[in-house]
């Protein structure tokens, strides 16, 4: 299938069937509170960052999420998805210059999983940053494969197939076009709560200190029950993607 393919800031009448569309993320990933930094200025500053993919029927199936943010010399930060929404944020507020378009998200409904189209959105992304004048885009890719809570991202990261290629299916995505695995963001998504607010979002009692291991967490949830909270950092991994372009807009990724 081949999508149709527009930028929000062309196409604002798709919004409301953009955000309709149903999430596949945890419910504890929903309460990230950095996210709401970014989805909540979407429409207003980020616009021309937002891809919607429709099918032939014209329906939304698709959508990637993408923000520039200011780079610089630095290395791509430990704190990688939670870092470039902050960052991002205050460039744009700022009236800043940001030199490097980071993923953000890139989401497919889930009745059109399995067809290549997380491919597809991925490329867009890097051909929009391209023609914005970006050199580079940047991913902290969640390897949602990780079934494994307990092993480290640093290994799970490199591991490869024998064609070469990542066991990670998001990974592989990434690598197939074009992307470069850089380093893992150890901390890329930190999500607090109390016991009673990590209950509700994952049916678990909570009910000892110590290390909690969640469906779909990518690593354990640390759980200290004398204080009455519970806190998942999540590390991700850094992808680089050169798009190509030849502007001034340019960030360090090596």
């Amino acid at each position: 299938m081949q999508l149709t393919i527009s930028r929000l800031a062309d196409r604002p009448d798709l919004a409301e069937a953009m955000w309709a569309m149903p999430s596949s993320w945890p419910e504890f990933m929903r309460h990230d509170p950095i996210g709401g930094l970014y989805y909540g200025n979407v429409e207003s500053r980020f616009a021309e960052f937002v891809l919607v993919g429709q099918d032939d029927a014209g329906e939304v199936v698709a959508v990637a999420h993408s923000i520039p943010f200011v780079l610089g010399d630095d290395e791509l930060p430990d704190n990688g998805w939670d870092f470039v929404i902050r960052n991002g944020l205050s460039t744009s507020v700022q009236g800043g210059e940001p030199d490097t378009v980071s993923a953000v998200e890139i989401a497919v409904r889930l009745d059109h999983q399995g067809r290549g189209l997380s491919g597809q959105m991925l490329t867009a992304m890097r051909e929009n940053a391209a023609r914005l004048g970006f050199a580079t885009l940047v991913a902290p890719v969640r390897p949602n494969g990780k079934t494994d809570a307990d092993e480290p991202m640093s290994t799970y990261a490199v591991r490869v197939r024998d064609d070469g290629l990542p066991v990670d299916p998001w990974l592989r995505v990434h690598v197939r076009a074009g992307g470069r695995i850089h380093a893992v963001a150890p901390r890329s998504m930190v999500v607090p709560g109390t016991l009673a607010e990590w209950r509700e979002w994952t049916g678990l009692p909570f009910d000892r200190t110590g290390p909690v291991v969640v469906p779909r967490a990518l690593t354990p949830v640390h759980c200290d029950v004398e204080h009455g909270v519970a806190v998942y950092v999540e590390p991700n991994v850094w992808v680089v993607h050169p798009t190509g372009a030849d502007g001034a807009r340019r960030a360090r990724s090596d």
